[in-house]
């Protein structure tokens, strides 16, 4: 029976994915938050109108999706905190597979010895992912995606779609 070879680079290549996600390596947090719009422009409620037809809905969506591309980001790590927090079996889990790791990573690969019981470090680890692993798939993670997909999805497409261009750039695509 033969082997199915599946040329990776050759696909990663095409799509040149290596150069789409250097720009994120290489700018820092700050610099990609400094587009950040300041509140009271992202929420002005003066500029929320219902759409005409759906081409308005496009292209205020195009339009806001660009521009407030960073206050989005932190729309979406907010409802990530709320989901994480309201989730508490699946907090509990962060904070011990943290905690854990962190308190192994403190043993520097040397076996941990209480009393008599002496254990490796990879049986640590094998340990801590075990339990981790169990109550991970208890805490509904998948729900919590889902939910975060929806909620996100929801929050920010309603805002891009709800909000007006300004004035300015609503006549700047038209011609005179």
């Amino acid at each position: 029976m033969s082997r199915i070879s599946i040329p990776l680079d050759v696909i990663t290549s095409r799509l040149n994915l290596a150069e789409r996600f250097s720009g994120f390596r290489n700018t820092s947090l700050s610099s990609r938050f400094a587009n950040m719009k300041p509140i009271g422009e992202f929420l002005d409620f003066k500029r929320f109108s219902k759409p005409a037809n759906f081409s308005e809905v496009q292209s205020r969506v195009n339009y806001n999706l660009s521009a407030f591309s960073s206050n989005y980001a932190v729309v979406f790590v907010l409802l990530s905190i709320y989901a994480l927090v309201t989730n508490t079996r699946l907090l509990f889990d962060v904070v011990l597979l943290a905690a854990g790791l962190w308190l192994l990573g403190r043993l520097n690969g040397q076996d941990l010895t209480i009393g008599t019981f002496t254990a490796t470090s990879s049986q640590l680890y094998t340990g801590l992912l075990c339990t981790c692993g169990f109550i991970f798939l208890i805490a509904s993670p998948f729900n919590t995606v889902l939910w975060l997909i929806g909620a996100s999805g929801v929050v920010i497409i309603g805002h891009a779609s709800m909000m007006d261009k300004p004035i300015d750039e609503a006549f700047s695509g038209e011609a005179v």
